[in-house]
């Protein structure tokens, strides 16, 4: 696919304007088209080399649908459990907790009642200190399914839709348990080697994640300047809680490539029009599908779905699906024309006061429908 020069001057004007330092945006077309357009720098403070196809970015929230529902929808698949077991069917913990009776569906499509973020990260640390071992980082989890035991409901439970991250740290730790393997290695051995999208990984905060940090350290794009660890961010994940739990976690922790992005999206595309994948056609068909029984919700199981004004502008089918990342990053896929879109960037750096993204993203979604799938 050749790269039309209207998004390459969208992009290139997004960084002159302050959009962002710099950006990837991979755009897929009937399965086998492939554009992938880089544009600015991997940073202003300091100034960094030029991006490229291969610059790394912390995904944030894309770690929801990439890791946790592609694994979610795994376990479904073989069998290992259903979505509407309870939460606390498989987190004992939670027995007797307000979130306990809390379905997986629930969980997955944010109607759980469960409040949309606290601070666990400062009553695990105030100084930052963060887990150096797999078994320090099982005693975090551990102290922070305690917490969430503890909270209260906000609703009542499939009343309404309150995107919650401490909804997927428990599906996080669901998938653990159920797998009877730490996360960041079900995602590795069961998603991403099958799919050969690399480099897509978590970097935890023991040594085996700064080993793999070190390795890719030039091509990672920086964040923010954190006040809570004291320094530029790069190669750490943004999010204070994930960085917390040892840098893996269900809500945030991924990091990639606009095109191993790709590789997994990929998966979800021919498995909904029933070509081979990792994935079954009908787990996918139901994950992708909105919900109607949650009021007002554009909720489907682990993925949004258009609902205006939605980020994916105004052409996308309503078949689609997608998810937003706060450090910048999204992804689109509408089956009906079968177009994937990644957008990858570091809005956040050098702060995240910057939410020029909002306005945005729906722009550049017209403008490659426009480009791309308008002669499908």
């Amino acid at each position: 696919m050749l790269v039309p020069p209207s998004l390459r001057s969208a992009l290139d004007h997004a960084v002159v304007g302050g959009i962002f330092p710099g950006a990837v945006l991979a755009i897929r077309q009937g399965g086998e088209r492939v554009c992938v357009i880089p544009a600015g720098r991997l940073s202003t403070e300091p100034p960094g080399s030029a991006v490229t196809s291969s610059t790394i970015y912390d995904l944030a929230s894309l770690t929801k649908p990439l890791a946790t529902v592609t694994a979610m929808a795994l376990l479904v698949q073989h069998g290992q459990c259903r979505l509407d077991d309870r939460a606390d069917s498989v987190l004992h913990e939670l027995q007797g907790a307000a979130a306990g009776p809390a379905t997986l569906r629930q969980l997955l499509t944010h109607s759980s009642g469960l409040p949309g973020w606290r601070g666990f990260y400062e009553r695990l640390s105030l100084n930052a200190s963060l887990p150096t071992s797999p078994e320090a980082r099982v005693e975090v989890s551990r102290q922070v399914l305690h917490m969430i035991a503890k909270e209260g409901l906000v609703y009542g439970r499939g009343e309404r839709s309150l995107y919650s991250d401490l909804g997927f740290i428990l599906l996080g730790l669901i998938v653990e348990r159920l797998s009877g393997t730490p996360l960041d290695r079900f995602v590795r051995e069961q998603i991403v080697q099958p799919l050969n999208a690399q480099p897509l990984c978590f970097l935890p905060t023991d040594s085996e994640g700064e080993s793999r940090k070190n390795s890719m350290i030039g091509s990672i794009a920086p964040t923010e300047r954190d006040f809570w660890r004291g320094h530029l961010l790069c190669g750490e994940v943004h999010d204070e809680n994930a960085a917390a739990l040892g840098g893996v976690a269900g809500h945030a922790g991924l990091f990639g490539t606009a095109e191993a992005v790709l590789a997994l999206t990929g998966a979800w595309l021919a498995a909904y029009h029933r070509k081979p994948s990792i994935l079954n056609p009908e787990v996918v068909s139901d994950f992708s599908k909105r919900q109607s029984n949650i009021p007002g919700s554009s909720w489907a199981i682990g993925w949004d779905t258009p609902s205006p004004p939605s980020s994916s502008g105004r052409y996308f089918s309503p078949e689609s699906f997608g998810h937003l990342g706060y450090t910048g990053t999204s992804v689109w896929i509408d089956p009906a024309c079968e177009l994937e879109v990644v957008l990858l960037s570091n809005r956040v750096h050098p702060t995240r006061k910057n939410e020029g993204i909002r306005a945005y993203r729906p722009m550049i979604h017209d403008l490659v429908y426009q480009e791309c799938a308008q002669a499908f």
